[in-house]
Formats: C-alpha cells, structure tokens, sequence
C-alpha cells in the first residue's frame, strides 16, 4: 500500500492539462444543441402534429398515437443527422442514479433503421433488480419506461436518450419522476384555487427550482489509492491537515487550474444538452467547488441536476480527476449539499414569492409565504425523512451545513411584517424604497440592500423570491425532496382555501376573510421560524422548548413514512399510495444498512489487512532502534514512549474492530428491516466508527511517513 501511495503522488506530479474546444466562442451558438427541443420539432415536424405536442406538453395531457409516430420519425432523422446508432429510455430508478438500456436504430432484418412511435412511448426493463421494496418479486420481472414528453430527448454519447418515468407491472411508480409529476400537478391546482381570489387570469402554477452542486475534486490515482473512497464514497480513516479550511482562504478564491480547466470542459458539455449552468466557484474547504444553474421548471431542473452529476462524472475522467459527490467525504472539512431554491410560477409570470408595490399582489405574496411556513410547521418530519441518508447524517448539524431541525429563516424585515399581522392585521411591506449600505468611499457607488441577509445555518430559508432548502444531500436525487415539499404545500392551500371559504361564508370581504386566516396560520407555526445560528447548542435546547424534531439518524427519522397522516396525505394528492410508501420505506432502509454495512467492512479491512501491520512493522523498526541505543548506553525513553503509544492505538483499533464486527454479525441476523436499520445505527456506526477512527488517525501521527499506506488529507485536498 505504501508503494501504491507513492506511485500515485508521482502520477500526480506528472498530470498535464487535457485540451479540448468549444464549438464557439459564444455559447449562444451551441446551447441546446443535442437536445430534441419544441424548436427543432418545430422545424421537422406538420404543423398540425407540432400544435398538437406543444400544447399536450404544455397542458399535459396526452400525446395522440400517431402524433408520437411522427415525434419519433422526426427524432430518428436528427439524431442519425448527429451521427446517433442507438437509442434508450433514460429513468431514475430508486437507486439514486439514472439507468438505461441502449437499442440500435438498425433493423437488420429490413438493412434499415427503424423507430417506431411505440418504441418512443414504452420500453419493458426488467424491473425485479431494481429496488422495489416488495412490490415485485424476483420472478415477476415485467415493469415499463413511458416517455415523459415534458423533458426534452437529448442525445448522450451517441445514443439518443429518452426521459421517462418507470412503473411496475401493477402500476406503483418504482421511480423519482412519477411521484415528482404528480406532485406537480397537486401543487399547481391548489395553488391556482388560491391564485385566482387574486387574478382569476391565473390558470396553471409551475414549480420553479435551481439546485446548487456542491462537491469535491481530487486526482483520479489519488481516489484509486484510497479503497474506502472506491468502496463507500468518504474517508473513513485520515488525519487532519495542519492547514485544513481554518485561515478560509479557498472560498471564492483563484479556482485552480486543472479544475478550471474541468469546469470549463463540463460546462460546455452541459450547455449542450441545454443544461443552464450559470456559476462556479470554489466552496469553503479545501478541494471543494460548487456549480449552480438559473432557474428551470422543476421537472426539467431535476432531469438536468441527475443529467449533470453523470456529466461531470464522464469529464473528470478525462482530465484524470474524479468527482467526489459524498455528503462528509473528509471527516473535519465542510461537507456537501443541494441547495435547493424553489419558487411556484403563474403562467401570467408572477413569481409568487415576490414582493411588490402592489398592494393586491403583497398580500397574495404573504399568503404563499405563511402557506409555505405553515407546511414547513406542520410537516417538518416529513421534510427530515425526504433528506434522510447514512452521507447526510455524516452533514447535518455540522460546522457548515443545516441541523436536522427543520426550521424556517426568514430575516428580520419579514419577520417584523408577519408579527405585525399577526398582532394588528396591518400589512406593511415597503418593498419600493430602496434601502443603501453608505460606505464612505467616494469611488464606490452605494450598495442596495436586500430585505434579508442570508443565514446559512437554516435548513429552509426565505432568500428574497424563493425558499432555499439547504438540507438536501449533494448526492440526492433531489426529486425526493421536491415531491414531499410540493406535496405538503399544496395540502396546506388546498386547506388555506378552504378556510378563506368558510370565512367568507360568513359574511367576511375576501381581503378580510384572507387576513384572518393568514393570522391563524402565522400563530400556528410561530416556533417553527427561527432567525439565530442554527448550529448552537442553544438552539438545540430551545427547538426542545419549542417541540420541535431533532432526529438525527436516519432509520429513525424514516419512520414518518410509516404513520397514517402521511399516508393519507400523499394518497389525498394523488401522489402515492400506501403500498408504494411502504416500498420506500423499505428501500431506503436497505440502503442505509448496506452503506453502513460497506463502510465498517472497508473500515475492518483497512484496519487489520493495512494499518495495524504498518503500526507494528514501524514499531519493530523503533524497538530495533531503541535496542541499539541502548546497547550504547543512550537515552531510549523518547522512543519507548512511542512505542507504547503506538502499542496502546494498535490494542483499541484491533478490539474496538473485532468487536464492531462482532455487532455486524449479530444484526445480519434480525430479520425485522427497521430493527435492523436501528441497530446498525446505535450499535455499529455510532457505537464504533469514531472510536475506530480515532486510534487509525492517532497511529498516522505516530508511524513514519514513509510507511503510512493510505494517502493523507494533505495529498489529495490541495490540488493545484
């Protein structure tokens, strides 16, 4: 191992910048280019198919069986135009990733390449390998793709992809997407119903999202060298740098080379297939980057946030890097997150959580906003359960991430305006007069201030026009999360409306009738907002006071799905069923059993195949050393201290690994999933990993560089 180190910082060494060109110099020129866009269908496309697509895409209904014929006909000429040999139906399977199983254009029976419309609209993958979590059984294998219209083919490789969803034989969606569309759909008709006491113009309301990917990058050799990184996706062993994030130095700053020259690779690669990213830069520790598009309907965005990630995969490869996507990948660094800001869009261009001049549209703002606040209070162990997972344990309630209290920031300005009509029914929103940050520098032109500084120890906060759900997992699909906020936000104006009903039934004006109800909901879900730093213990103990979650592993926090509000909330909406959230719940506690169970195999094996004979080879090195001292005469207490260190570190490695995998064998007997999940959680993760961790990294302190097998922190964190 130590040779295979030292091999690898040589290769590091010897790196050179991958070349590669844009297709322009203005990105104008090539954006969206290998997407099958309503503008190429435009083009290729009858009039008549083309009216009858855009506007079942845009209404979401039903695309007719021969208006797919021509879709699909008109989608075979421009991909084989594009030198395309192979097709596939791209899906979000419960895995977390996206699956594909790619057919050829070519017929070889007619020496002609063929696709049909029924090729287009449905594929059967075999759906027993899948998670399903009991829906299927193994000989039941039959499950189908179904061609999602509303998300734009894109061409990947030289195949022609194809966005779907993916059920089962018996119709439970056994994916991310089906539960996000029709989430959708329960979002946009509650919130129209309420749109429409405003501006009855209003007839359809989108979910807007942009997702913030942060992430880590470090030389390909270097993950290669490290067996816990190629097993479990984090360092379960490492030391901390001398200089790790404390002088924060790397936020912001000169985005290193072999990294820009990655992000600029990738970039391209994503403006192509339509991918709006915006922003890059580097992120807090050392290592970390972030990249950030604008704006998109929310459906699309996830799509292009799955789309990226796979993206970004294939292109650091190139360059001989890999991308780090793991919440905690190095223990005392900052972890990494989604931050997801989500906003819903009327088809009459209104952002909904937009302040105004207007004082009709700032009342419908504050009704979105404590509708918002209102679900958040309500359904807070459903929004811990959707970010739940063995990475995002490692992050939350870190140094840098959210706490797993869910809570609501919301800044000082709207504060004051939700106490005031709480207390006195008055609206008060100077959102006109602009507010101005004097610096005395004659040279520098005043600085607008924002109604709300940002506080970034919330979960979920109000950032000017949009929420911001910070708590998502960078590894997450971040359908899950999305699916569970729409949901509980248009169960809450779905209720909001029907309280306005009943007040104005008896007798109210509509503006009062809506200020009433509004002042109950802000009196409901006041101890869910929070303005102070999340990431004190004084918080923990007042979200306490306050009756508020703090469910920090997840087994425990999944158990939400179990409870019959939840149940009856999503069938309510028409989003799942009883029996698919059950599958869910089962999934994602085998997944958190096997990541544990990876990491405390790939911890035990690192520990007793690696670490301990490195300790003792260099302890005996040191016992020969002190022998000869002695023999001369000399002083040998210096060493024989650190030989019983080093004997002292290797005892608690050795017991505490032997004992935790004593507790592994003992759980894989419990054949209940839950209990099962519990206890890797209690008795082998929060009973073992930091006491493993601790000897490991106190023996890389002791044993000589030269001997140490693993590459350390300061080997893969300063890429330059």
């Amino acid at each position: 191992m130590a040779t295979l180190r030292q091999q690898s910082l040589m290769m590091v060494q010897s790196r050179e910048k991958v070349s590669f060109e844009a297709p322009s110099t203005k990105i104008s020129d090539y954006f969206g280019s290998e997407i099958f866009s309503l503008a190429e269908m435009k083009e290729s496309l009858a009039p008549s198919v083309y009216k009858k697509v855009s506007v079942a895409i845009e209404k979401g209904t039903k695309i007719d069986s021969s208006s797919a014929e021509e879709v699909a006909n008109a989608a075979k000429a421009w991909a084989l135009a594009k030198g395309v040999t192979h097709y596939t139906h791209w899906f979000q399977p419960l895995t977390g990733s996206t699956a594909e199983k790619h057919d050829t254009f070519f017929d070889a029976l007619s020496n002609i390449e063929k696709f049909k419309g029924s090729a287009l609209v449905q594929q059967e993958p075999d759906a027993s390998s899948f998670p399903h979590g009991g829906i299927r059984t193994t000989f039941e294998a039959r499950g189908y793709t179904a061609w999602d219209p509303s998300s734009p083919m894109f061409i990947l490789e030289n195949t022609l992809c194809i966005p779907t969803i993916f059920v089962s034989f018996t119709g439970e969606a056994l994916d991310y997407k089906t539960p996000l569309l029709k989430s959708m759909d329960a979002v946009n008709n509650a919130a129209v119903s309420i749109c429409q006491l405003f501006d009855r113009n209003v007839k359809k309301v989108t979910p807007s999202l942009g997702v913030e990917q942060e992430y880590f990058v470090i030389d390909k050799a270097l993950f290669a060298a490290r067996p816990d990184l190629v097993m479990s996706g984090r360092t379960v062993f490492g030391h901390n740098p001398a200089r790790g994030q404390q002088l924060d130095d790397h936020y912001f700053g000169s985005i290193p080379s072999r990294v820009k020259s990655f992000m600029k690779h990738f970039e391209i690669e994503s403006w192509k297939l339509g991918i709006p990213v915006s922003t890059r830069h580097n992120e807090v520790a050392p290592g970390q980057f972030e990249v950030a598009p604008v704006f998109e309907e929310i459906n699309k965005a996830t799509d292009h946030n799955q789309l990226l990630m796979d993206l970004m995969d294939k292109v650091a490869d190139l360059h001989n890097l890999k991308v780090l996507f793991h919440e905690k990948p190095f223990a005392g660094l900052n972890g990494s997150g989604k931050h997801n800001n989500w906003s819903l869009i009327t088809d009459t261009g209104i952002n909904l959580f937009q302040p105004s001049n207007s004082a009709r549209e700032n009342l419908q703002f504050l009704t979105f906003l404590v509708a918002t606040i209102k679900s958040v209070h309500d359904h807070a162990d459903l929004l811990r359960a959707s970010i739940a997972s063995a990475g995002n344990d490692f992050r939350l309630g870190a140094n840098e991430a959210p706490p797993a209290i869910i809570s609501v920031f919301l800044g000082s300005t709207l504060s004051a305006v939700l106490d005031e009509l709480e207390e006195n029914g008055n609206i008060k929103i100077e959102k006109g007069d602009n507010m101005y940050m004097k610096l005395g520098i004659n040279k520098i032109p005043e600085i607008i201030l924002d109604n709300t500084d940002r506080n970034r120890t919330s979960p979920f906060a109000f950032t000017g026009n949009k929420f911001e759900f910070r708590a998502v997992g960078s590894s997450s699909n971040v359908a899950g999360p999305m699916t569970a906020l729409n949901v509980i936000v248009a169960d809450t104006l779905q209720n909001m409306h029907k309280d306005i009903q009943e007040e104005i039934d008896k007798g109210s004006e509509k503006k009062i009738a809506i200020v009433n109800v509004l002042r109950n909901y802000i009196k409901e879900s006041k101890k869910v907002r929070f303005e102070g730093d999340g990431y004190s213990e004084a918080w923990e103990k007042e979200a306490e006071k306050r009756g508020l979650s703090n469910l920090k592993s997840t087994p425990f926090a999944l158990k939400v799905l179990l409870e019959k509000s939840v149940k009856d909330l999503y069938e309510k909406h028409g989003v799942l069923d009883e029996r698919e959230l059950h599958a869910r719940h089962e999934i994602r506690l085998e997944n958190y059993i096997m990541k544990v169970q990876i990491e405390s195999r790939v911890m035990g094996d690192l520990a007793l195949n690696h670490i301990i004979p490195t300790a003792i080879q260099y302890q005996n090195k040191l016992i020969e050393n002190a022998n000869g001292l002695k023999g001369l005469g000399l002083d040998t207490k210096a060493a024989v201290l650190t030989i019983n260190e080093i004997s002292k570190h290797i005892e608690a490695l050795k017991e505490n690994v032997l004992a935790m995998i004593d507790a592994r064998r003992r759980l894989n007997k419990e054949e209940n999933i839950a209990k099962k999940a519990e206890g890797y959680s209690t008795d082998v993760k929060d009973a073992y990993f930091d006491k493993i961790r601790y000897a490991a990294d106190k023996l890389e302190l002791f044993v000589d560089d030269e001997f140490w097998p693993l590459v350390k922190y300061r080997e893969m964190l300063f890429l330059r």
